[in-house]
């Protein structure tokens, strides 16, 4: 008698992700995409952004539906606390796409996850944002990424996949490498 096996099933279409690989490695200029997003001041340090539309394969793309975020810092600066902080969100952006690239490479590597749970925190001196100290850097000073996994995988299989999620991240690169960013008043 033989077992049958299940197919790995992480909700990763990893076909089309390697058919799309090799689609752009034949034609790169359709790799280029430019990311949109839009942001309104509403009142004290309230802003309410939104993403809709992109620039890719050689054309204007659109997400299904708009999506919408409120930014805003908490009471105790004195401020409404309407939404989470920008530094959060960045947080959120960085485990946001190292998590789906978890999903995707444990897929690729026929690898089925049970659980996957990420913790960020991101240490940050505020003697640097307010203008105490111009030696204390205004960002992070260092951001920690904590996994929590439960896999149909050996723990060091594991660590291979969170490290090559690391290694294609396009937001953990963002948050590590400089990128040169203009800002113009119109």
């Amino acid at each position: 008698m033989t077992a049958t096996q299940i197919p790995v099933d992480n909700g990763v279409n990893v076909e089309a992700l390697l058919s799309a690989r090799e689609a752009l490695t034949e034609t790169p200029e359709a790799a280029q995409f430019q990311w949109r997003a839009s942001c309104e001041w509403k009142n004290g340090t309230h802003s309410h952004s939104v993403v809709q539309g992109f620039f890719g394969l050689g054309e204007e793309q659109s997400h299904r539906t708009e999506f919408s975020f409120d930014a805003d810092h908490p009471e105790l600066f004195a401020s409404e606390d309407n939404g989470a902080t920008p530094v959060e969100y960045v947080l959120v952006g960085l485990a946001s796409c190292l998590t789906a690239g978890v999903a995707s490479v444990a897929q690729n590597r026929n690898i089925q996850l049970h659980r996957v749970t990420a913790t960020l925190e991101g240490e940050m001196d505020l003697q640097g944002v307010l203008g105490i100290d111009r030696d204390v850097r205004n960002g992070f000073s260092g951001i920690k990424v904590s996994y929590d996994i439960e896999a149909d995988a050996t723990p060091d299989e594991i660590r291979a996949i969170v490290a090559q999620s690391q290694k294609r991240s396009a937001v953990y690169d963002i948050v590590t490498n400089p990128t040169n960013v203009s800002v113009e008043v119109n």
